[in-house]
């Protein structure tokens, strides 16, 4: 008996939303523990890769190190591009969770794309279990958004979620505790990212880096036109490509709608294939229930305006639509009984 309470003591359960921009830890009974940048730094020796930070301290460095050191993210796309950084990624997040170092991962619950294949997905499963986990089970990411948007899953209705995450934009429909029709295309906040990168450069011949484009689009991003056709400014700082000297410019909110009508398009087109694709009855019940906005990427400006426009359709951004993948994730922990039909099994 003593030794059986002293285990649950010990014992810790967690839901982890590894996403391609943050990674979300949650602890059974205390809620969301940890929310930190997935970004590892490394230093590179003899062939062996030596991890020197992660998290938020590991963020500073991106595009700041010295040849000997490297910044990265280990996910692309939602899934896992460097297994071995990623693996010590996860590792120091448990770890950091941990109230003491006797403290085991009983059972950890990790979200993935309804688009990875199975060798993804069990990449991500042995990456947990060589962290420490001793039972791993994956849930994949739109109806765990679903269920952290408090949509009625496990009822005979149909429900709607667009999850845009860093590295994808997961759409579904969901009904009866499963995903009827789901749909993944790899656009995300980094897509986002990299079209401002790419439009700062091409119409000002400034090169500026993630983080400057990163901030620029959630200042001053915007998916609809501008009034008057300028909107908010922001000043940002680069490096000017033709005389190779650092400078500054003002950036506008049109400048920046117009740098993101690429994704901001394609995320419109998967939105309107998965409609295309919904049987009638569901169909019937996203026109009275409409359908809801997760993730980072649901906070761009007028994304739900812009879809309501498209669809005709009620759009919603969800409430914490930061963190509906996590908490959805981590309802599953804390009711086992009534939702782990939704846990994925067959990879």
């Amino acid at each position: 008996m003593f030794f059986s309470n002293l285990f649950r003591f010990l014992s810790v359960d967690m839901a982890i939303d590894l996403g391609t921009a943050n990674t979300l830890v949650y602890v059974r009974g205390k809620g969301i523990v940890l929310n930190e940048p997935s970004v590892v730094a490394y230093v590179e020796s003899k062939g062996r890769k030596r991890v020197l930070a992660t998290g938020n301290e590991a963020k500073l460095m991106l595009g700041r190190t010295p040849g000997n050191i490297k910044a990265i993210r280990p996910l692309r796309d939602g899934v896992i591009a460097d297994f071995d950084v990623a693996q010590e990624m996860i590792r120091h997040f448990i770890a950091k969770v941990k109230d003491n170092q006797f403290m085991v991962a009983t059972r950890i619950i990790i979200c993935v794309p309804s688009g990875s294949t199975s060798v993804e997905r069990r990449a991500i499963q042995e990456a947990a279990e060589s962290a420490g986990a001793t039972r791993v089970f994956l849930i994949e990411e739109p109806m765990a958004a679903a269920i952290g948007a408090k949509l009625p899953v496990t009822e005979p209705k149909g429900s709607m979620v667009v999850d845009i995450g860093g590295g994808t934009t997961e759409v579904a429909v969901i009904s009866l505790g499963g995903i009827v029709y789901a749909r993944s295309v790899r656009v995300g906040g980094d897509v986002m990212d990299e079209n401002i990168i790419a439009y700062i450069r091409r119409h000002h011949n400034l090169l500026i880096g993630e983080s400057s484009a990163e901030r620029l689009k959630k200042e001053i991003g915007s998916a609809m036109p501008v009034a008057d056709g300028v909107g908010k400014v922001m000043t940002i700082k680069g490096r000017d490509l033709v005389h190779g000297v650092p400078k500054e410019i003002e950036v506008t909110e049109q400048m920046i709608h117009e740098a993101l009508n690429e994704p901001v398009a394609q995320i419109i087109e998967s939105v309107k294939t998965a409609l295309e694709h919904t049987e009638p009855e569901l169909a019937a019940d996203i026109v009275d229930n409409g359908l809801y906005l997760t993730g980072g990427g649901a906070l761009l400006h007028n994304l739900d305006e812009v879809l309501r426009i498209s669809t005709e359709l009620p759009v919603f951004v969800a409430d914490e639509a930061l963190n509906c993948v996590v908490n959805g994730t981590g309802r599953c922990l804390e009711e086992t009984n009534n939702l782990e039909g939704v846990l994925v099994s067959d990879f």
